[in-house]
């Protein structure tokens, strides 16, 4: 009976043991933690329509496309949500990227088909029924086999009871995990972090009511979603951080020693600081109220000794100081609003579309410049032509998901009503001049202090204002020591410039800036002015061009140059700080866009007074389109898809504007080809628009005077090395040159555009030898005369010291001097360009004489050398 019962138990086993594993295919691995790749169509359906309002970026998934295609794929975020999981799950699945079929910490019941849940179900009893236990996949391996094949997990680092499961019931922590198989193996496990935003609000230093009650943005409740979700979608979005290589991870000389416990919290502590960073770079750090910024600024120790030392220089109460030191935060201080920012950015949209043509961005740089505000705050460094420029800047950073920076804003810009709104958007007031306001100059190096401090990014213009002629002006470099001080004194662990370029078709302000070349006196901001500027709005200007250059790093270029900011004596100082205001400047010379506007007035002031077909303008646009093209600038889309056609249609704008003048009657024009001109009361106008490119032909301008002062058709390269160098030394003041690159370099780079132009031949036999064709000798003169306005500036400059003796009149009168000097001139046709006759091409060439030790006539020896040369520049340049 026994025996038949053994039997009996025995195949009832047996039938038990393969139905089981025909149900659960021999194997116990199948866990509510997978979502299959396979998922039921109604499901994927579901989730599709679920997630539709959910934007993706290319740029993003970019990221993941870059990584190596032999790694393990794991997916991160902060905190644990299934509708995160869910969502990379079917978006990933639509775009063909690895799918996170792995929940790690995760258990998803809802949309696993029905077959998969009875089978999960049935392996749990049966495992149970065996082991007394339940399964566990990452003790049974599971985990790591799945991953092994191929499949990509999903991770989230800040569980509920995630530290009670980890160190009080001792499950398995999915990080450790990870690390102990890096450690087995030599496949490389990538940890992918992903954020997902529900709106781009900077966190506010205390939650609000509704904040409790449905979560803040950072950590939104359920509620939250779905209310995003299907009342606004369009706010939701999700980024993808730096993925982290664990097998470099674990492979770090200071953590080899450690255990995979340990290795795991400095793990943990290194994705948290990630995930805090780039969403930190996405929505700004916590705004703080003004009470608390005075109450940060005012009683910190450094700050709290300095009042005390004024107050005891001063010989006044120390409450006084405080009082005057509230006062100036008052007067300094922007109060950042979201509200006012995302109004604002609806209303430069609008303003925009009514005034431009367009903007063209090279978004490309975009993800480089977040990945670098990741490590510390972003200084944006853009030249300064136009009001515009703070307010497209702003705009471009809050529709690509960044925090728009604070901006440095002159004081005369805060009045009324503007100057509570400009506060509002981030903008803070800096004076003119800090001359005999020491509290004054304290209290805004600590200001900018706590900005860096908080990790706020900072737009400033180098260039101390906007530029009146079209060019870049060259550095101011009063703001840029205050940021290295805050630097030297640990505001932040680094910064990083990024160098942009603005520039426009047109300027709004155009004819202001011509009336302050001419010598008027600029009108000060004020109400009467915004209301004259609503005339503008009926008008276009063309498109904007921004370009973004590659960030500097502050932190990478001390430790390339060996210096420690906190022991550099102030010489090393000085030189650092004028080094890089002159790195960035160039860099943005180098960002530079070349446009129609641009290139059409280059060609046209070449003709001086001569008169000119349309023909002879389009055949020096082709010259000069061809130089940039072969030196590879940044060029206009217009000018690369039809620079003729651009050419032709900024040729009827300037005719249309009375710049460009045609002097054949219309009758004989039907027989003829016609003649134009260019209105000699227009060509400040026209002398701003090719300003605007200059610098992309700066060192051809420079070696085609060379060439043209040899005097001779045969030459040697070797011969323009000192020359180039003194060209440089006279404009120094008007152009920014790369300190680093030798005149040799530029001189050879444009020797070989020549070649390639045909302005030149190499010699067939001598080495280093040109010959100037018949061609380019008429050439050259195009690029050489760019620079004619300048040398006629500084020869009215020059004949002026020839005459005044020193210290006989002030700055004022001084000026006025030499306007008039420079209007008799060129009324007696000793100079020939009356765009030379620009005031602040007149102190520019005052400063550089001046620099040079020539203070007036008694310095005769010193004038003499720079007449010579100006004189025979001027000889050479002659029509």
């Amino acid at each position: 009976m026994i025996r038949i019962v053994k039997t009996s138990v025995r195949k009832l086993r047996d039938i038990y043991n393969r139905l089981a594993g025909w149900i659960l295919h021999n194997t116990h691995h199948h866990y509510f933690r997978e979502l299959p790749e396979r998922m039921g169509w109604a499901s994927r359906v579901l989730l599709k329509l679920f997630y539709r309002g959910i934007s993706s970026s290319t740029a993003q998934t970019a990221i993941l496309q870059k990584i190596d295609p032999d790694a393990i794929l794991v997916y991160a975020n902060k905190f644990h949500s299934d509708f995160e999981y869910l969502f990379y799950y079917s978006r990933y699945r639509e775009h063909g990227l690895p799918i996170p079929e792995i929940g790690l910490g995760y258990k998803i019941y809802l949309w696993q088909p029905i077959p998969r849940v009875f089978r999960i179900l049935s392996s749990y009893l049966d495992y149970f029924l065996r082991h007394g236990r339940l399964p566990d996949p990452y003790t049974s391996h599971y985990i790591r086999d799945a991953l092994v094949q191929g499949k990509c997990a999903f991770l989230s680092l800040v569980e509920k009871k995630g530290f009670y499961r980890r160190f009080v019931k001792a499950e398995t922590d999915p990080v450790q995990y990870l690390i102990e198989m890096q450690q087995e193996m030599d496949r490389p496990i990538y940890i992918v972090p992903h954020l997902m935003f529900f709106d781009r609000k900077a966190p506010r230093p205390r939650p609000g009511f509704l904040e409790i009650l449905f979560g803040t943005g950072a950590k939104p409740g359920n509620l939250r979603r779905l209310f995003t979700l299907f009342k606004n979608q369009s706010k939701i979005f999700y980024e993808i951080s730096t993925p982290l290589n664990l097998k470099t991870f674990v492979q770090e000389p200071n953590h080899q020693p450690l255990s995979s416990y340990h290795l795991a919290i400095h793990l943990r502590r290194r994705l948290m600081v990630q995930f805090n960073r780039h969403r930190q770079s996405i929505t700004g750090p916590v705004i703080k109220t003004k009470e608390e910024l005075k109450e940060g600024i005012l009683t910190n120790e450094r700050m709290r000794n300095i009042l005390a030392q004024h107050a005891s220089k001063r010989e006044v109460s120390i409450h006084e100081v405080y009082k005057e030191a509230e006062e100036y935060i008052d007067e300094i201080a922007a109060k950042y609003s979201n509200a006012v920012i995302a109004v604002g950015a609806f209303v430069v949209r609008l303003f925009l579309r009514l005034m431009f043509d367009g903007v063209s961005v090279n978004n490309d740089i975009l993800n480089q410049i977040k990945s670098a505000a990741r490590k510390g705050p972003l200084i944006l460094v853009p030249c300064h032509k136009s009001h515009i420029d703070y307010l497209i800047l702003s705009y471009i950073f809050y529709i690509n998901n960044m925090p728009p920076p604070h901006v440095v804003a002159g004081k005369n810009l805060f009045f009324w009503p503007l100057g509570p709104l400009f506060r509002a958007a981030g903008a803070f007031s800096i004076r003119r001049s800090f001359k005999g306001a020491v509290l004054y100059a304290k209290v805004f190096a600590e200001y900018i202090h706590r900005l860096l401090e908080d990790g706020f990014n900072i737009e400033l213009f180098i260039e101390g204002g906007r530029s009146r002629t079209g060019k870049l002006v060259m550095p101011r470099l009063g703001f840029l020591s205050i940021l290295l001080n805050a630097y030297k004194n640990n505001a932040c662990e680094d910064m990083n410039f990024v160098p942009i370029f603005v520039g426009y078709d047109r300027v709004p302000e155009e004819k202001s800036y011509l009336h302050e070349v001419e010598g008027g006196k600029k009108e000060p901001e004020n109400l009467r002015q915004v209301i004259r500027a609503r005339k503008a709005l009926g008008k276009k200007y063309g498109r904007i061009y921004v370009r973004i250059g590659e960030p500097l790093s502050l932190k990478t270029l001390l430790e390339e140059n060996e210096i420690r900011l906190q022991d550099a004596p102030q010489k090393t100082f000085n030189t650092l700080c004028r080094g890089i205001g002159l790195q960035l400047a160039h860099a943005i010379d180098r960002a530079t866009v070349v446009t129609p506007h641009a290139l059409v007035a280059s060609a046209a002031l070449h003709f001086s007074d001569d008169r000119f077909t349309k023909a002879q303008l389009l055949t020096h646009i082709e010259t000069l389109m061809a130089h940039i093209m072969s030196q590879r600038a940044n060029i206009a889309d217009t000018l690369l898809m039809n620079h003729i056609q651009a050419a032709k249609h900024v040729f009827n704008i300037y005719r249309n504007r009375k710049f460009i003048e045609q002097i054949t009657p219309e009758k004989e024009a039907i027989d003829i080809e016609p003649l134009f001109q260019v209105n000699e009361g227009k060509r400040h106008n026209l002398e701003y628009y090719k300003n605007n490119c200059i610098s992309s032909f700066i060192p051809a301008a420079f070696t085609a005077l060379l060439i043209q002062a040899k005097d001779a058709f045969q030459f040697s390269s070797s011969d323009f090395r000192e020359n180039y160098i003194f060209l440089q030394n006279l404009f120094k003041n008007e152009f920014a040159f790369d300190p680093e690159q030798e005149p040799e370099v530029y001189v050879r780079t444009v020797l070989k555009s020549f070649i390639d132009e045909a302005i030149l031949m190499p010699h067939a036999t001598l080495p280093d030898t040109y010959n100037l064709t018949s061609a380019g000798y008429r050439k050259i003169a195009l690029f050489s005369n760019l620079l004619k306005p300048y040398i006629e500036a500084y020869w009215i400059v020059l004949t002026y010291l020839k005459s005044a003796p020193k210290n006989t009149s002030t700055p004022k009168d001084r000026m006025k001097k030499i306007q008039a000097m420079g209007q008799r001139m060129y009324k007696g046709r000793e100079i020939e360009r009356r765009e030379a006759l620009s005031k602040i091409y007149f102190q520019n060439g005052w400063d550089f004489f001046n620099s040079e030790g020539i203070k007036g006539s008694e310095d005769t020896e010193k004038i003499e050398l720079y007449a010579e040369r100006l004189r025979t520049y001027l000889h050479v340049m002659a029509p």
